[in-house]
């Protein structure tokens, strides 16, 4: 039988498969470049051509991970705030667990890389700009919560992490730690009650 010859992309996509397999079933250190080149059934020198480094085939990975859960969290004005909080966080912790030593390699193996890091904070820059473009806060007060949603961010991501390797919490408790810490913080600025679409009621 003659193999097909795969073009550049789908080799490309044919690697990053592999090699999300393989870093979520090993620790970082454990991952050869070998090893991913023998499991996408290629040759270290094809490997090499695409990802030149395996910080770099790692990237790859993560920068595809937070596409997919960024299309997973896509959030509308017309679902309760706390709700689609829930949802977005549970697409997030289904991926966390299935992949955790993924996400301990990002979050610590290579909390100095500049390209993994700089994959996490956009991630977290959409999700917070776009929670405040469904909140519909504007002027000062958008500054504000932004403010606590990046702070808020930042707390879930090392929480989750901390849960990943401790499981300190149940996965509901998580959940609901992570919700009740944003609209508790929310509260000193939007008041008590939030409207059901998760926008601040008009003065």
């Amino acid at each position: 039988m003659t193999r097909r010859r795969l073009a550049p992309d789908e080799r490309r996509r044919l690697l990053l498969d592999a090699g999300a397999r393989l870093f979520a079933e090993r620790a970082y250190d454990a991952v050869l470049m070998e090893d991913v080149a023998t499991a996408a059934g290629v040759s270290r020198a094809l490997l090499y051509r695409h990802f030149p480094s395996k910080s770099e085939l790692f990237a790859g990975v993560y920068q595809e991970a937070a596409h997919q859960l960024l299309v997973a969290t896509e959030l509308d004005t017309e679902t309760p705030l706390a709700e689609q909080l829930a949802a977005g966080l549970d697409a997030h912790f289904d991926y966390f667990e299935a992949n955790a030593n993924t996400v301990v390699t990002a979050n610590k193996v290579l909390a100095g890389d500049p390209t993994v890091q700089a994959i996490i904070s956009g991630e977290l820059g959409e999700l917070r700009l776009r929670l405040l473009d469904i909140m519909g806060v504007k002027d000062h007060i958008r500054e504000q919560v932004s403010s606590i949603l990046t702070s808020w961010l930042t707390f879930v991501r090392v929480l989750s992490v901390d849960w990943l390797e401790h499981r300190a919490f149940t996965r509901r408790e998580l959940l609901d730690v992570s919700v009740g810490s944003l609209l508790g913080a929310l509260e000193p600025v939007l008041g008590p009650d939030l409207p059901p679409t998760g926008r601040p009621p008009s003065p």
